[in-house]
């Protein structure tokens, strides 16, 4: 086995089973629910953040492309930086209201301004 396959393996480190074979498929991609029916949700967190703030916009549901592609969008019309993953947006520091309207105009009418 070469160390190409190795790699592929995440979660993996050795079976004692002999009958064990590794799945290699990668989990599939959620359809995108249109931008009107999604159920976002905008909040201010301070959590594990050594008490700097973040917007985090919970509740995407759809292909990580796309929530990497508003993630960007978000960061370039708030100036900041911040990252996009696990179905969630975190935009540095408090940012919700520009971040609801912004969400509103991209069609995600169910946007919910919520904590802090």
């Amino acid at each position: 086995m070469g160390k190409k396959n190795k790699k592929k393996r995440l979660g993996v480190v050795y079976s004692t089973n002999p009958d064990f074979d590794y799945d290699y498929s990668q989990p599939e991609e959620q359809d995108e629910i249109p931008a009107n029916q999604q159920r976002l949700r905008v909040l201010l967190d301070r959590k594990q953040r050594g008490g700097k703030e973040v917007t985090l916009i919970t509740g995407f549901q759809g292909p990580a492309d796309r929530l990497k592609e508003i993630g960007k969008m978000l960061k370039t019309k708030c100036g900041v930086g911040g990252s996009a993953k696990d179905g969630e947006i975190l935009i540095q520091g408090d940012h919700r209201d520009k971040v609801v309207e912004l969400l509103k105009k991209e069609g995600f009418s169910d946007t919910k301004k919520s904590g802090g």
